[in-house]
């Protein structure tokens, strides 16, 4: 009889795992950045090729590129302004806060949104700055101006 060299739920990977209430989240954060549509792009789920790793968050704001049809780009290499992450049913919070301050803010990304859907909660990370918590009340982004009312999110 062959013996696994590996755990099948190794290969398993928790950002997989999305749940009505991501997806729900996911789609109330885009209505919400769409006032910002003319002055960043708002791109789900786009990969990013960074310093220290391959990323994708659930949404990125970035600088606004004019659109090509023709010429596609499958991982971009400059780091979006915003990377925002909402937390997975299965996935640990150390997940994204390992991401956050190991691959995102070390490339250049200017905020990390993490939301977590649970406790109807979103953490601002920044590079050197304090953590900033919201659960409700008006969540600005110092880096781009974006203005978000909290609730909004999780109605």
């Amino acid at each position: 009889m062959a013996t696994l060299l590996y755990n099948e739920t190794e290969e398993f990977h928790t950002e997989d795992i999305m749940s009505l209430n991501h997806s729900r989240i996911a789609y109330n954060l885009t209505k919400a950045l769409f006032p910002y549509d003319k002055e960043y792009d708002i791109l789900p789920e786009l990969e990013f090729e960074l310093l220290n790793g391959n990323v994708k968050p659930d949404i990125s704001v970035c600088e606004r590129q004019l659109i090509n049809w023709k010429d596609d780009i499958i991982r971009l290499s400059n780091p979006p302004i915003i990377a925002i992450e909402i937390l997975s049913p299965r996935q640990a919070f150390t997940d994204l806060t390992d991401k956050a301050f190991k691959i995102y803010l070390p490339a250049g990304v200017k905020s990390v949104w993490i939301i977590i859907p649970a406790i109807e909660m979103i953490n601002v990370l920044e590079l050197n700055k304090p953590v900033r918590t919201y659960t409700e009340g008006l969540l600005i982004d110092e880096s781009t101006g974006i203005k978000i009312d909290v609730l909004q999110i999780f109605n």
